[in-house]
């Protein structure tokens, strides 16, 4: 990837429709991953690998794998909350796993009832297999601006986690404003100090526009030095630590932003469009990031 492309990884498979209350049937997740592709979109987040009672609008992740046709250049990756859904990865022929571990105690505890520190045992273990076997592990850090029950995340504890599982070898390090409370001076001064310690290439930014400050902290990222991002496609998504906010930032306003500023990103916007209004058609409500309406009417 050159300095002038963009990575858009797209989580709307997963993030996005976890969260919805309408459960998509394997064949209109297969649909609409279909689309995705079809607009050029080259990383897909297509899943996760979690129990199927806790969480399931995932269930036949597997299954899904099995039945998408997936062109050559494209790369799908998926959530593993553990060791037995790295397992379940493997086996399905993902080479890319996705591992989260919360910034503040208190998140994990609620959120997968685990402490910190088991958490990131957690992690340290699936990174060491992951690198003996030849897999890819993107290492989410969530909560790293602000936590909904501890408060504004301090930068000194990001900067040491993401140090912690650099050493260990994750082979990307994605910082996720979770709840959406980030704005662009934080993650700029954030962004600078984690490029100079990790090189921009190892790290990625997954943001929610809860405040409406998505694409501002999409764009502060930019000018540290960061080219790979998360987003959801219609700016599907939410938090349940954030109710009634949208959701993650829309992939449609990121594409907008980083082709005008000049950057490649490879996604045919008029096709990406067409994939907002199939997941609007298949959730059943309207779905459509902040310049949705501009873009629908001038997208060539």
């Amino acid at each position: 990837m050159t300095d002038d492309t963009i990575r858009i990884n797209e989580v709307g498979l997963r993030d996005g429709l976890q969260s919805q209350s309408r459960h998509l049937t394997l064949d209109e997740r297969l649909r609409l991953a279909t689309s995705l592709m079809e607009a050029g979109l080259t990383s897909l987040e297509i899943g996760s690998f979690v129990s199927p009672r806790a969480v399931p609008q995932m269930a036949g992740t597997g299954e899904l794998i099995a039945a998408l046709k997936q062109p050559d250049g494209v790369h799908l990756s998926a959530l593993i909350p553990n060791m037995k859904g790295y397992e379940l990865a493997r086996a399905a022929g993902i080479g890319t796993v996705a591992v989260v571990v919360s910034a503040t105690e208190t998140m994990n505890l609620k959120n997968i009832n685990m402490s910190l520190e088991q958490t990131l045992e957690v992690a340290r273990g699936i990174i060491a297999r992951g690198k003996a076997e030849g897999v890819k592990v993107q290492a989410y850090l969530a909560v790293a601006f602000e936590c909904p029950f501890e408060g504004p995340t301090p930068r000194e504890t990001v900067l040491s986690q993401a140090a912690q599982l650099a050493e260990w070898g994750a082979h990307e390090i994605v910082i996720a404003d979770t709840i959406g409370a980030a704005n662009p001076a934080a993650v700029r001064g954030l962004m600078d100090a984690l490029v100079v310690a990790h090189g921009s290439g190892r790290l990625a930014c997954h943001f929610h526009d809860t405040r409406a400050m998505g694409l501002a902290n999409v764009f502060a990222a930019i000018e540290s030095g960061v080219r790979q991002f998360d987003s959801s496609v219609g700016g599907l998504g939410g938090c349940p630590f954030a109710p009634g906010a949208k959701g993650n930032v829309a992939t449609e306003d990121v594409v907008m932003l980083c082709e005008q500023m000049g950057f490649a990103t490879g996604v045919d916007m008029p096709a990406l469009l067409r994939s907002v209004e199939l997941v609007s058609e298949l959730i059943g409500t309207a779905q459509g990031g902040r310049a949705h309406d501009w873009l629908s009417r001038n997208a060539a």
